[in-house]
Order: C-alpha cells, then structure tokens, then sequence
C-alpha cells in the first residue's frame, strides 16, 4: 500500500524542508541544501505516486550531503 501524501510532507518538515505554499493541492518544500524545490501535487488524504516518493527520497538524500 503507497504512502499517503501526509506521510511524504511530514518526512520533507522531519528533514528540515520548509512549506512555501503552493495553489490549490500543491505544496512547494525547498531546502538550502537542495538544488531544487520539491512540489507535492494532491490532496493530503490521497495515496502517492511512485515517482512523488522516489522525488522525496532523492530530496532528502541531497539535503544530507
């Protein structure tokens, strides 16, 4: 069972990203470690996408080194 999107948001906020806002159910996570803004598309009740963990997960690896 994937993820929900709560789940990734709660882990980005853990590794020190910050909440930028976003339009409508997107949300913008940016790092001053990370070259790019993470955006998380959907509503925090719905399921994630692969590709959304797999953009996490680099994100936070990043924000690491």
């Amino acid at each position: 069972m994937p993820p929900k999107i709560r789940e990734l948001i709660s882990r980005l906020k853990k590794a020190g990203f910050l909440d930028r806002g976003g339009k409508g159910s997107h949300r913008n996570f940016t790092h001053p470690n990370c070259s790019m803004p993470i955006t998380l598309s959907g509503n925090p009740g719905d399921d994630a996408k692969p590709y959304q963990e797999r953009q996490v997960q680099m994100a936070i690896k990043e924000s690491r080194t």
